[in-house]
């Protein structure tokens, strides 16, 4: 896919993204979404960039209708990344507050340690797939990201996102 491409997709996902926030403000809903934990044999930690924000995160997304939180995981990490693992174990479940209170979500982490696959993005909503070391993440990762790599790395668990 040609770099103009990429970017034109990147700015149809981040307006889509912020039509949704939009609706999200106005009619206050609660959601779920979920974000994964992916160690690699040196404990880095698999980490995306999307087109449609800023910053590194941990893979995830949003829960379908009628799909556990464990699913939604797995099938998000597989979609995201090519990466497929058959289990993986609870971190902790989170409260993210934005917009000012008018919207609240819970996100569920999960730590897939034995999984498959070669982590790439799909060029469109993950811009780039990349291992870091725990304890040397990019400047630019999020503040969420970094507290649950520290969680999973034996730290108190906040349950704040």
């Amino acid at each position: 896919m040609g770099r103009a491409t990429t970017t034109l997709v990147g700015r149809v996902l981040r307006t889509l993204h912020l039509t949704r926030l939009g609706w999200r403000w106005l009619a206050g809903p609660v959601t779920m979404g979920v974000r994964v934990v992916v160690p690699d044999a040196e404990g880095r930690v698999l980490l995306v960039r999307h087109s449609y924000v800023g910053g590194w995160h941990l893979p995830g997304g949003g829960v379908g209708r009628a799909e556990s939180l464990k699913a939604a995981a797995l099938r998000e990490l597989s979609e995201e990344c090519g990466v497929h693992a058959a289990e993986a174990r609870l971190l902790g479940i989170y409260l993210r507050v934005r917009l000012g209170g008018r919207h609240t979500d819970h996100v569920a982490v999960f730590v897939a340690e034995a999984w498959s696959g070669t982590p790439r993005g799909d060029g469109r909503e993950i811009l780039e797939t990349r291992f870091f070391p725990a304890d040397a993440l990019p400047e630019d990762a999020t503040t969420a990201t970094r507290r649950r790599i520290a969680e999973w790395r034996g730290s108190p668990v906040d349950e704040t996102w």
